[in-house]
């Protein structure tokens, strides 16, 4: 009996020993669901307006306001929107320049940081600004665009989602894309 004993002892010390030198086991990272993002293709969207763009067929333009142009450029497929303002300028281009350099940064308390990229298309007079703004803001992208002279048309990119930029940060770059095709595309009528 003490020999079965003592075996056993000895057996259950070998795989103590044994389970004790590989690796614990670690749990998987968090991950997010895969996104399919649709092919790049664009078309022009032209209508009452006093300017023109090209837009993703992929998404569409919901109007907000008919006399003031106004309006909301929809993405479906990431439950997205950028919601475009149009304003007349009179003699007042430097509070619409402000106000959209207000509303970039007051998403620095959740930003890590905001990149500001000019835009200028002298031979077209459309002139603007790029906000990238990082980190876990409600708004990833801002811009603006401006003849200097009689209009501005200001955006701001949004999601129906809490912000993260980790799950959030694919479909930002492709829409960020989106954006940077409609202020090249861009012309005033």
């Amino acid at each position: 009996m003490k020999n079965r004993i003592s075996i056993l002892v000895i057996v259950s010390v070998l795989f103590s020993l044994i389970s004790c030198s590989s690796n614990p086991p670690v749990p998987k990272p968090r991950g997010y669901f895969r996104i399919d993002l649709p092919e790049k293709e664009y078309k022009t969207y032209d209508d009452d307006c006093p300017f023109t763009f090209e837009l993703p067929v992929y998404a569409f333009i919901i109007k907000e306001k008919e006399d003031y142009c106004w309006m909301d450029l929809y993405f479906p497929l990431n439950n997205a929107t950028v919601y475009l303002t149009y304003k007349t300028i009179n003699n007042d281009l430097s509070a619409h320049l402000e106000d959209a350099h207000e509303f970039a940064y007051k998403h620095t308390v959740k930003a890590d940081a905001i990149e500001e990229i000019l835009f200028e298309n002298d031979s077209l007079k459309v002139y603007g600004m790029l906000y990238n703004l990082k980190g876990n803001t409600a708004s990833q992208v801002q811009f603006y665009l401006t003849d200097s002279t009689d209009h501005f048309l200001r955006g701001s990119l949004y999601f129906n989602v809490a912000p993260n930029k980790d799950s959030l940060a694919p479909v930002v770059d492709f829409i960020r894309d989106d954006i940077q095709h409609l202020m090249e595309s861009f012309r005033w009528k």
